[in-house]
């Protein structure tokens, strides 16, 4: 098989890897909520689901909640994203900042409301510190957490993904040449007398929008069917609509699947909805913004840029400095009175315990991440290397990275049920083989994502000089492509690995909970098991995905690092 084939084939399992799993699964999930489920004897059609679904009584307030906690979270991300953009742009800072927020960006959803549920619990730090001054010596009743509003999980989605927005951002930005063109024209705008904030909200936002509006909508449409952070941040009665799905899928009594089919069509709607209000929003707000770009105001938009991004990022930094602080403390705690701000007494126990129970999880968790990952960007750098061959560089390159937000957009309730269903059906027996494939469509786009750039901003010239050479294709792509690019393939294995560990909806379904990784073991002990050991397994899911991004740090320094590896200049002059 030559080189070519092998390209061929991979650019066509690339898009059958993305598309063939949603569409089976949205189908899979449409014939039970049309009342068609012969495995529990119904061979006819009936809405029947749809009025018993309609006819529950919170059914109004879930889709609500969800539809209130998605927008505003993703509004305050980008929000957020915007104003330290404005601030920081073209400045060292926003170096500093970016390296400071990409380790949250590896923190997986579960780790993150478990992280925020210890700083806001009624005996959490932030009770104990508004305790110290307020010389309390019980708990307060009154908490974010489970509030019928959904702050918490608010609070919980921007905190995860505004370091995503930011560094999808900085990738567009990073482009050199968007970065020569837009670096002058906020030359030119400055010397017409624009203030920073102003040139970069005029010209640079105004360009940097619409490359990452699908970025921001996949954040809208992942938090609008989140099921993880609401879980343990959110309201239980009535929790929301994903929530319920998962809880009606779950059900003892087979005929709530119906039900629940029925609610994941209605979720779809909801997600729909969030995305269609959006973009009413951005045409509201084109409109103020083409008369603020006429208005010649040189000073518009430069306090409330700088007031927000300072507190934004004060709070962000703060809130997560407190949540790390407070689960190392409690995962070491032994006695811990209430309103101490630190425990009196300090244990190994906990450690002890969770490793214990961890093994196989750790060992299920590290096998699906490998596997996975290692599928995905081998997939992903054969699918780059045939659109650079065949010259895809105009709509089909285009079309390729809009694709690859279906599965990010469609919510995974949606379509995991309908997945686990037909996979029953093909692979009755078979566990690894449909989990793995089910982490390939959350793994592949972020892989995709963060290799695309480097792989695309290669200089042709290196493949120019290594052809007119005699060099072969083959011999380009493995010799000369792959270790230039070692560095950003790290990266992005540890990325994908990241995603990978993180994957809770997707293992605990299509595996039916028999694979049992740390994260489904940190999502179940938090829902009732002690806090310090849950603080334990939400720092071990932290762990893994650093230890990963700590490796794609190193390796390349020590092994394609030419200062490291040439020889002193004196043993040379020794040996001569």
């Amino acid at each position: 098989m030559g080189f070519s084939t092998v390209l061929t084939l991979a650019r066509y399992l690339f898009y059958l890897i993305l598309l063939v799993p949603i569409a089976v699964g949205v189908i899979g999930v449409i014939l039970p909520a049309a009342g068609y489920f012969p495995a529990l004897g119904q061979h006819g059609w009936s809405s029947e689901p749809f009025a018993r679904l309609l006819a529950h009584p919170d059914i109004s307030k879930m889709a609500g909640l969800s539809l209130f906690t998605s927008l505003l979270a993703t509004l305050i991300a980008f929000i957020g994203t915007v104003a330290v953009l404005a601030q920081f742009y073209q400045c060292k800072a926003l170096a500093r900042i970016q390296h400071g927020l990409s380790p949250v960006l590896a923190i997986p959803h579960a780790a993150a409301a478990i992280a925020v549920a210890f700083l806001l619990a009624p005996s959490g730090w932030a009770a104990r510190f508004t305790a110290t001054f307020t010389h309390t010596v019980l708990p307060d009743a009154h908490s974010l957490m489970y509030d019928d509003y959904g702050l918490a999980i608010v609070l919980a989605l921007a905190i995860k993904e505004l370091p995503f927005m930011l560094l999808m951002a900085l990738g567009v930005l990073s482009q050199p040449n968007v970065k020569q063109r837009l670096e002058g024209q906020m030359r030119v705008a400055q010397t017409l007398g624009y203030c920073h904030q102003t040139s970069f909200l005029k010209i640079v936002f105004a360009q940097l929008y619409p490359q990452v509006r699908l970025p921001v909508l996949a954040v809208l449409a992942y938090a609008s069917a989140s099921v993880e952070i609401p879980l343990i941040l959110g309201p239980q009665n009535p929790p929301t609509l994903a929530v319920a799905i998962v809880q009606w899928f779950n059900h003892t009594d087979l005929s709530m699947r119906f039900q629940a089919s029925a609610a994941a069509i209605v979720q779809m709607l909801v997600t729909l909805a969030a995305v269609v209000v959006w973009l009413l929003g951005e045409k509201i707000w084109q409109q103020g913004f083409r008369w603020q770009l006429v208005s010649g105001n040189r000073m518009w938009g430069k306090a409330g840029s700088t007031w927000l991004a300072r507190l934004l990022l004060g709070c962000l930094v703060t809130a997560t400095l407190l949540i790390m602080l407070s689960m190392i403390s409690y995962s070491f705690a032994g006695f811990w009175p209430y309103p101490n701000l630190v425990p009196t007494q300090l244990t190994l126990l906990h450690w002890q315990d969770a490793l214990q129970a961890l093994g196989k999880p750790i060992g299920n968790t590290l096998m699906l991440g490998f596997v996975s990952t290692c599928i995905a960007v081998l997939l992903v750098l054969l699918f780059l290397e045939s659109e650079q061959q065949s010259n895809r560089t105009g709509p089909s390159a285009t079309l390729a990275d809009k694709l690859l937000f279906i599965p990010l957009m469609v919510p995974g309730v949606a379509f995991l049920y309908g997945l686990v269903w037909v996979g029953q059906w093909l692979f009755a027996e078979a566990i690894w083989l449909p989990v793995i494939l089910s982490h390939l469509v959350y793994v592949i786009p972020y892989v995709f994502l963060s290799l695309a750039v480097a792989y695309r901003q290669l200089d042709i010239r290196y493949v120019h000089v290594a052809t007119s050479l005699g060099k072969s294709p083959r011999q380009v792509f493995f010799r000369l492509k792959l270790p230039m690019l070692f560095a950003p393939v790290m990266v992005a294995l540890a990325l994908g690995a990241a995603i990978s560990f993180g994957q809770y909806l997707p293992t605990l379904l299509v595996s039916g909970g028999r694979l049992a990784t740390v994260t489904t073991e940190a999502v179940a002990i938090a829902s009732g098991a002690s806090r310090r050991l849950t603080a334990v397994y939400a720092l071990m899911q932290m762990l893994l995905p650093l230890l990963g991004f700590l490796l794609a740090w190193w390796l390349p320094t020590m092994l394609f690092n030419p200062a490291k590896q040439a020889k002193p200049s004196g043993s040379r002059n020794r040996t001569c």
